[in-house]
C-alpha cells in the first residue's frame, strides 16, 4: 500500500477509513474489519459522536497483539465550539480520552468557522465567534502546542481554502501538514493542489464517492451520482473494476489520500484494495475533463453574514 511520508519519515497510507456518519455498534464492527483488511488509517472527528465506539475497537484489537498504537495513523477533528484559545486543548483532551489513546497521529481543524463554547450546531447567528472573537492563528496556536506537548505528531487543517491557507502560513509557527477537502472527479481544486504540493502541505480527499448516505437536509437537487457517470463506468469496465474503486484510486494517482466511508465489509475491502487499479494517462485525461468545480458539501450550514460567514470556501 502507497503511503503519504511526513518530514519526521512518519507514514500515512493513502487509503483510510472514513467513519463520518457511522456510529455505535456499526463504526465499531468497521474499524475492526477495516484492519483486519490491512488498512492501518482511521479517520473520525469529535463532532462524529463516534470516537468512544473507535477507541473501544482500537483497544480490543491491540489486546489481541498482532497490531500495536504505532501501527495504526488516527486522524480527529477540533469541532467549531472549541475555537477560543482556553477550549482547544481540552477538547483534545476529551477526543483521546473517549479514543483510549496517548496521542493523536494527526489532529485536524475542522473548520474555519467558530461557534460560542458549548454550541454544537448553532441555531442563529448569536451563537456563532466571528473570526475577529476567535482569530484562526490564536486557535492555531493552540494547535501547534498540542504538537509540542506530543499530544498530537501532526497537525493540519480541514476546508480550508487557498486563501485562508496562504493567511496562515504567513503567520504560523507550524504550517499546517494536512489540509482535508471535499475532492472528486468533480470537484478536481486543482489551484489548492498546486498551492498544496508547493508547499508541502499533504491533501486528504473527503466524499470521494459523492457522500449519497448523508442526510437529505444537506442534498441539493438532483445532485450527480458519481459512480453512475459514464466515463467513469467505462474506464471501471476497461479495468474489470468497480466505479468507486476508479474513483478511489484517481486520488491516489494524484498522491492525495482518500478517505471512503463504509462500514460493509466487502466495500471496505475493495476500497483498499483499488490502490491496484492500474489507471493510465488516457484514465486521467477523461477524468480530468470531468471538473465542474460541484460540490456535494456546500458548506452554506455554516453561513453568518451578520459574523463574516459569507462563503466558507472563499478563495
Amino acid at each position: 500500500m502507497k503511503t503519504i511520508k511526513f518530514e519526521n519519515n512518519d507514514q500515512m497510507q493513502v487509503i483510510g477509513l472514513g467513519t463520518w456518519k457511522a456510529t455505535g455498534e456499526e463504526v465499531k464492527r468497521a474499524v475492526k474489519d477495516a484492519l483486519d483488511a490491512g488498512i492501518r488509517h482511521i479517520d473520525t472527528a469529535a463532532i462524529y459522536g463516534n470516537e468512544s465506539e473507535i477507541g473501544e475497537a482500537l483497544q480490543e484489537v491491540f489486546k489481541e497483539g498482532k497490531i500495536t498504537r504505532s501501527d495504526v495513523f488516527v486522524t480527529s477533528k477540533l469541532w467549531n465550539d472549541a475555537h477560543t484559545k482556553e477550549t482547544v486543548l481540552p477538547a483534545l483532551q476529551e477526543s483521546l480520552y473517549k479514543l483510549q489513546l496517548d496521542y493523536l497521529d494527526l489532529y485536524l481543524m475542522h473548520w474555519p468557522v467558530a461557534f460560542k463554547p458549548g454550541i454544537a450546531m448553532p441555531s442563529n447567528q448569536s451563537e456563532y465567534l466571528s473570526l475577529q472573537e476567535a482569530p484562526i492563528i490564536e486557535t492555531w496556536t493552540q494547535m501547534e502546542h498540542a504538537k509540542n506537548e506530543g499530544l498530537a505528531r501532526h497537525i493540519g487543517v480541514s476546508n480550508f481554502s487557498k486563501k485562508k491557507l496562504k493567511d496562515l502560513v504567513a503567520k504560523a509557527a507550524w504550517k499546517p501538514e494536512v489540509n482535508q477537502v471535499e475532492m472528486h472527479p468533480l470537484l478536481q481544486q486543482n489551484e489548492l493542489v498546486s498551492y498544496c504540493n508547493n508547499q508541502n502541505i499533504k491533501l486528504t480527499a473527503y466524499s470521494p464517492l459523492g457522500s449519497g448516505d448523508r442526510s437529505e437536509s444537506m442534498k441539493g437537487e438532483n445532485e450527480p451520482n458519481l459512480m453512475e457517470m459514464p466515463e467513469i463506468k467505462r474506464i471501471a469496465t476497461k479495468h474489470h473494476v468497480s466505479p468507486a474503486q476508479v474513483l478511489i484510486n484517481w486520488h491516489t494517482q494524484r498522491n492525495i489520500s482518500v478517505i471512503p466511508k463504509s462500514v460493509t465489509k466487502s466495500h471496505i475491502i475493495t476500497n483498499f484494495e483499488a490502490d491496484r487499479v492500474p489507471l493510465d494517462s488516457e484514465d486521467m485525461q477523461a477524468i480530468a475533463s470531468l471538473d465542474k468545480n460541484y460540490r456535494f458539501i456546500t458548506g452554506k450550514f455554516f453561513e453568518a453574514p451578520d459574523k463574516g460567514y459569507v462563503n466558507v470556501y472563499d478563495e
